[in-house]
């Protein structure tokens, strides 16, 4: 699930939210939000609305470790989908 709300340029954030249920080891838990942060990094150029956006990224049914790559692929093709476009994911 990803929130977003509309900021002044400049001023955008991002938290993550992992809870043990979804994904149990902190190992995985890392691995996932480093995933995303990379997705973020390469996605926040320019003028684009990540930039200038509050998002929260929660991940809400448990996954197991062989889904940790696609759940962020998941994340990471909503987030350019968000910034080709603009429209809210």
């Amino acid at each position: 699930m990803v929130t977003a709300t509309a900021l002044t340029p400049g001023n955008g954030r991002v938290g993550m939210v992992v809870s043990r249920k979804a994904l149990s080891r902190a190992v995985d838990r890392n691995r996932f939000k480093r995933k995303v942060r990379e997705a973020l990094r390469v996605l926040r150029v320019g003028d684009s609305p990540l930039t200038h956006s509050d998002l929260v990224i929660r991940v809400k049914p448990a996954l197991s470790r062989e889904a940790i790559d696609a759940a962020a692929a998941e994340a990471f093709g909503l987030l350019r989908q968000w910034a080709e476009t603009g429209a809210t994911p």
